[in-house]
């Protein structure tokens, strides 16, 4: 069966809340020896991502959006006991995300595959106030901050904790990531707000981090725009 044909498959017992139905898909992937990876970046994440962009528009109703992101936390929880642990790389990494129950799946699939690759991660979800974050950044002298899964109503508040973060200086070496959610939407935002890498998905987050670990953006990058921009950027996601 196709790659196509499988997400729909899937999408389809998720929204109809069929749990035991979606359980025994996920669970014949796993006995053709598909890699617990694979399944939740490559199955996963495309299924909450079309899930997503039908129910903001109005094309799926709110049962089915409830029962499917509900069924897929499940079997994402289930599935991150799956995943084949790398080699530790030593590298702290604060994960936080939108408060919706959708953009809390999003970051917890972004910081399952990140720590699989060996980062310490530790994922704090949404609602996290500013300053408690910037405290923990410091508290664990992190090396990673990302904001995975975005609200357009959360991002004035990333960027205000970005430019906090470099005004203060706290992790002078603290690189910050952004990804999915709004990112995704409104082009050149993740830039405009001073984000130092940016990924459309889990999987590719992954690998920008592992890729550029010296990638900053400089002072001029991070004005550049602002606040011309970004307002008009954010109302269009």
């Amino acid at each position: 069966m196709h790659r196509e044909q499988v997400i729909e498959r899937f999408f389809n017992t998720l929204i109809g809340g069929q749990r035991d139905a979606a359980r025994q898909m996920v669970d014949q992937l796993l006995e053709a020896d598909c890699p617990a990876e694979t399944i939740l970046s490559q199955l996963f994440w495309p299924t909450l991502e079309h899930i997503q962009n039908l129910h903001r528009n109005d094309q799926l109703a709110d049962l089915a959006h409830h029962y499917a992101t509900r069924l897929l936390r499940t079997l994402t929880d289930q599935m991150q006991m799956r995943l084949t642990q790398g080699e530790r790389r030593g590298r702290r990494l604060l994960l936080v995300c939108g408060p919706d129950e959708p953009e809390e799946l999003a970051g917890q699939m972004a910081a399952d595959l990140l720590e699989a690759d060996g980062y310490d991660v530790f994922f704090a979800g949404g609602g996290i106030a500013n300053d408690e974050i910037i405290a923990q950044l410091g508290e664990l002298q992190a090396d990673l901050l990302v904001v995975f899964g975005a609200l357009p109503s959360t991002v004035p508040f990333t960027r205000l904790l970005i430019d906090h973060l470099h005004e203060i200086g706290i992790c002078p070496n603290l690189q910050i990531a952004v990804g999915g959610g709004v990112f995704n939407r409104a082009e050149g935002l993740a830039e405009e707000i001073g984000a130092d890498l940016w990924a459309r998905d889990p999987e590719e987050m992954v690998r920008v981090i592992n890729d550029q670990p010296r990638r900053r953006m400089s002072h001029e990058q991070r004005t550049v725009g602002r606040r011309r921009r970004t307002n008009k950027s954010i109302a269009a996601a």
